[in-house]
């Protein structure tokens, strides 16, 4: 599937983010023939994506090929920014090939944004695990864990960064916890925060 976003006039100043994979090998060497720019990842294809429509992002396009359920998410995230994405159908054997045709669908039709996404009234969340360019993982201190995420809303485009803070249980001693209070738990009441 093919991630677009912005491209400008001149090869040279694009730059265009492809996961790094075997598979891609030929399309590495096309993109570097026509004088662009290549940013590789090791994984994240849906962040590789999302981070073509940022605004002032540091890559203008993902090509490659990645999972069908990878360019739906990747395709409702970006209807949410204002981003397009061009994919089609790509069979990794003829097996496959023959299951794909079976099933009525074309392997050569290109599929736009619409096409995968209908409408505008969609939503994107997702919450980092461990630390990556779009969302910070999770981090672990006395008494709980914080955690980032993000939330996008196609009719409004909208998108929202939240960091959370999850307590386990109880006061923390640790003066780095957000729930740390010097005055050794006084802000306790009948067993509630205020």
């Amino acid at each position: 599937m093919c991630f677009v976003c912005r491209v400008s006039a001149d090869n040279r100043d694009v730059t265009v983010l492809v996961l790094d994979r075997p598979r891609h090998a030929k399309l590495i060497s096309e993109i570097r023939a026509a004088g662009a720019r290549i940013r590789m990842i090791s994984d994240g294809d849906v962040g590789g994506a999302i981070e073509t429509a940022k605004p002032e992002a540091p890559v203008d396009v993902m090509m490659g090929i990645g999972g069908t359920p990878e360019g739906v998410i990747a395709a409702a995230a970006l209807k949410c920014m204002g981003g397009h994405i061009q994919g089609r159908l790509w069979a990794r054997d003829e097996e496959e090939a023959a299951a794909i045709k079976a099933s009525g669908r074309d392997l050569e039709r290109i599929l736009y944004t619409d096409d995968l996404v209908k409408g505008t009234d969609c939503f994107f969340a997702a919450t980092g695990v461990s630390d990556g360019d779009l969302l910070r993982g999770v981090r672990f201190f006395s008494g709980g864990a914080a955690s980032n995420s993000v939330v996008m809303r196609g009719k409004s485009q909208t998108v929202r960064y939240i960091e959370t803070f999850h307590k386990w249980a109880g006061p923390s001693s640790n003066p780095s916890s957000p729930w740390h209070h010097s005055n050794g738990g006084a802000n306790q009441h009948q067993g509630h925060w205020r």
